[in-house]
């Protein structure tokens, strides 16, 4: 009978702990079950006051961007995980007059691990609709998580990539995306935070881009995109990487709308 309790203690503990860590990393990152406490933390930062919700934004008259339909997938910054689940794609839809499909999830990598990895998402979207430009984001997450970056192939057969690496799902994901909608693909890039690894990745993916053609809108390596002074780095981040609106809509939609 001691022997059950125990086990029973110990499961229940077990569960106890599962918990705990799900809700921590809802709280701290917008992630899992209990995501919803990230935007309970966050809502009442200074840079998601109501002034900066999307309806406010200023449209912008005969936009190129006007009546296009835009794909962006992403994990926590392009959902907008600091900014109550509004980000740059919301603002461009907004200010632009265009459709956007924001395949967002926070906490998932490029590198193929799971249902909801980029490759897995992007895999259950409907390739038999129009669209006229396809964003994807270099995901901080496998710099954080420490995914192999791997090697650039020689071919550009959608089934001849390592999906497992950085590299292979980033070339599999111009592939595929190419393939389904024969339309202009972009990756954007975090800007600068302090992270070897990421950097890695964005000058890999810079050597991805030569191989295949595509735009990067590279905001790691833009100076003057960086030079924020200490006022407009409290208002416009929760944290090292994640914008507020204010963030989205002063900072990184204009220079993300220009680019595309």
């Amino acid at each position: 009978m001691k022997k059950k309790r125990a086990v029973t203690i110990g499961v229940s503990c077990t569960a106890a702990a599962i918990a705990a860590w799900f809700a921590f990393c809802g709280y701290q990152w917008s992630w899992g079950p209990f995501a919803g406490l990230h935007d309970i933390q966050t809502a009442n930062l200074p840079g998601n006051a109501a002034r900066y919700a999307p309806e406010q934004a200023k449209k912008i008259a005969g936009s190129l961007l006007e009546d296009k339909h835009i794909i962006f997938l992403g994990s926590s910054v392009t959902y907008g995980a600091s900014a109550k689940g509004v980000s740059f794609a919301d603002y461009i839809a907004a200010r632009n007059g265009c459709s956007v499909l924001k395949e967002a999830v926070s906490g998932t990598t490029l590198v193929d691990e799971g249902i909801d990895s980029y490759i897995s998402r992007l895999r259950a979207l409907n390739t038999s609709q129009t669209v006229d430009l396809f964003v994807c984001q270099l995901s901080t997450n496998d710099a954080t998580q420490k995914k192999p970056l791997g090697e650039i192939g020689p071919s550009k057969e959608l089934d001849s990539f390592d999906t497992k690496t950085v590299a292979g799902a980033i070339e599999y994901i111009i592939a595929y995306a190419r393939e389904a909608w024969d339309c202009p693909v972009v990756f954007y890039t975090n800007p600068k935070y302090d992270s070897e690894a990421y950097a890695a990745m964005v000058g890999l993916l810079g050597k991805i881009a030569d191989k295949w053609g595509i735009s990067v809108i590279d905001l790691w390596n833009d100076a003057a995109f960086n030079s924020l002074s200490e006022e407009q780095r409290r208002l416009y981040l929760a944290d090292s990487i994640h914008p507020t609106q204010a963030g989205y809509l002063e900072w990184w939609t204009p220079a993300i709308e220009k680019a595309l």
